[in-house]
C-alpha cells in the first residue's frame, strides 16, 4: 500500500463503519417492532454477515503471525550494541505489556463490561467450556507439528514456533538472511490481505448491531455507552501509570517530553493510525533530545513489541466476551491468558484493527467464542482511537527512557541523525 494512501483509506473505512453502525441501529430498532418470524430471519442474516467476516479474519491469522513475528525478531540482528540497547528496551516493553494486561484484567473484573449484553449465537457454547489443567496447558504450547498448529489456528503454538524460528535465523548465515527477506515479503502480502478482509468490516458491523438490537431492543445502546466510558477510564489509568514510571527514570524533564508528545498524541487519536504519527514522533523526540539513532531503533521495535493500549484491550475485551456468554474464568485461567496475550500480541503492528485480529486468535484457547467480537466491531473505531494514542505515548516514553539509559539524552534538539 502506498504510504500516502493509508490515511485516506482509513478515513473511508471509518466513515463506512460509522454509517453501517447507524444503519444497523436504525434497522435493528425497526425490526424489533415486527413479528418474531421477521426478527428470526434478521438474526440469521446477521449471523451470515458476521460469520463470513470472522472466517476471513481467521484465515489470515496463522501466516500473518508467523511472518511478522519471525521478521520482527530476525531484524534484531547479532550486533553487540543492538543486543545491549534492544535487550534493555525489550525488558521495558515486556514489563509495560504485563502492566497493561493486568490493568485491563483488573478493570474487566471491576467494571463487568459484558453484563447486560445479548450474546450473538454460537453453534455449541457448551463445547467451548473446558476445564483448565496447568500440566496439559504447558504440554500443549509445544507443537508436535507446526502445520497442524497452523491448520487449527492454534496461536500459542504458532508463536512458540515463530519465536524459535526467528531466533535461529542469525545462526543460519546467508540462508537466514534469505529467509528473513522472504518472511518480510510474506508479511507485506498478509497485511495487504488483512486490509482487503477489513473492507467487509462494515458488513459485519451492520449485521452484528442490527441482529443484536433486533433481538434485544434499544437497551443495547445504553450498554454500548457504558462500555465506552469504562474502557476510556481504564485507558486513563494506564496513562497515569506509564507517566509515573517514566517520571521515575526521566525525572522533572517528563514535563518537557509530555509537551513535545501532545501533537503526536492528538494526531494518533484523530487518525487511529500509529504509522501516520511516526515521522512527527521522530521529530518531537529529537526536539526533546533523543538522538535519531536511538529513536530510529526503538520506535520500529516498539511498533511491534510495545502496543500498550492495544494489549490492554486484549484482556479487557476477553473478559467482556466471557461475561457476555456467562463463562467463568478462574484466577489461574485469567493469569495464564495474560501470559498468552503477552506473546500473541507481539509482532503484528500495522495490521488494520490488529487488536481485533489477535483477540480473535486467542479466544478459542480459553473456550471463548469468537462470535463475541462482533459486539465490539461497531464501536471499535472509538476504541482504536484511544488505543493508538496510548501506543504513541508508550513508545515516546520508551525512546526517551532508552536514550537516558544509554547516557545520550541531551537537554535540547540533537544533531545526531544517524
Amino acid at each position: 500500500m502506498a504510504i500516502g494512501t493509508q490515511p485516506v483509506n482509513t478515513r473511508r473505512r471509518t466513515y463506512a463503519i460509522l454509517i453501517a453502525l447507524v444503519l444497523g441501529v436504525m434497522s435493528g430498532l425497526f425490526i424489533h417492532t415486527l413479528s418474531s418470524a421477521v426478527i428470526h430471519f434478521a438474526e440469521q442474516a446477521a449471523t451470515l454477515m458476521t460469520g463470513i467476516f470472522l472466517r476471513l479474519i481467521k484465515m489470515v491469522i496463522a501466516p500473518l503471525v508467523f511472518a511478522t513475528l519471525v521478521s520482527g525478531i530476525g531484524k534484531l540482528g547479532d550486533d553487540s550494541q543492538v543486543f545491549r540497547i534492544g535487550g534493555k528496551i525489550l525488558l521495558w516493553f515486556i514489563s509495560m505489556s504485563f502492566i497493561s494486561l493486568l490493568i485491563g484484567l483488573l478493570a474487566g473484573n471491576i467494571f463487568q463490561p459484558g453484563a447486560g449484553f445479548e450474546p450473538p449465537a454460537v453453534e455449541d457454547l457448551a463445547s467451548l467450556k473446558h476445564p483448565f489443567l496447568p500440566v496439559d496447558f504447558l504440554l500443549h504450547i509445544v507443537p508436535t507439528s507446526v502445520l497442524d498448529a497452523m491448520s487449527r489456528n492454534d496461536i500459542l503454538q504458532i508463536v512458540v514456533f515463530s519465536v524459535l524460528f526467528g531466533l535461529a535465523l542469525p545462526a543460519a548465515g546467508k540462508a537466514g538472511k534469505t529467509m528473513l527477506g522472504w518472511t518480510e515479503e510474506l508479511g507485506h502480502i498478509m497485511l495487504r490481505m488483512t486490509d482487503m478482509v477489513m473492507l467487509l468490516a462494515p458488513m459485519a458491523v451492520f449485521g452484528s448491531v442490527m441482529g443484536s438490537i433486533a433481538h434485544s431492543g434499544g437497551g443495547m445502546l445504553i450498554q454500548y455507552s457504558r462500555f465506552l466510558v469504562e474502557f476510556y477510564s481504564t485507558i486513563l489509568v494506564l496513562w497515569v501509570v506509564l507517566t509515573t514510571l517514566a517520571f521515575l527514570v526521566l525525572g522533572p524533564r517528563i514535563k518537557d517530553l509530555i509537551r513535545e508528545l501532545i501533537q503526536p498524541l492528538i494526531l494518533g487519536y484523530a487518525t487511529a493510525s500509529s504509522e501516520s504519527v511516526y515521522p512527527l514522533l521522530l521529530e518531537k523526540l529529537e526536539n526533546f533530545g533523543v538522538p535519531t539513532r536511538i529513536s530510529g531503533f526503538v520506535l520500529p521495535l516498539g511498533y511491534s513489541f510495545n502496543l500498550d493500549g492495544s494489549i490492554l484491550f486484549q484482556s479487557f475485551g476477553a473478559l467482556f466476551i466471557a461475561q457476555v456468554y456467562d463463562i467463568h474464568l478462574s484466577a489461574m485461567q485469567q493469569f495464564t491468558m495474560v501470559l498468552v496475550m503477552m506473546l500473541s500480541s507481539k509482532g503484528i503492528a500495522g495490521v488494520p484493527r490488529a487488536s481485533i485480529v489477535t483477540l480473535v486468535a486467542v479466544l478459542p484457547q480459553f473456550g471463548l467464542p469468537e462470535a463475541g467480537i462482533t459486539l465490539i466491531l461497531g464501536i471499535d473505531h472509538f476504541l482504536d482511537m484511544a488505543r493508538t494514542a496510548t501506543n504513541v505515548l508508550g513508545n515516546g516514553y520508551a525512546a526517551a527512557i532508552s536514550a537516558k539509559w544509554e547516557g545520550v539524552l541531551s537537554d535540547g534538539p540533537t544533531e545526531d541523525r544517524l
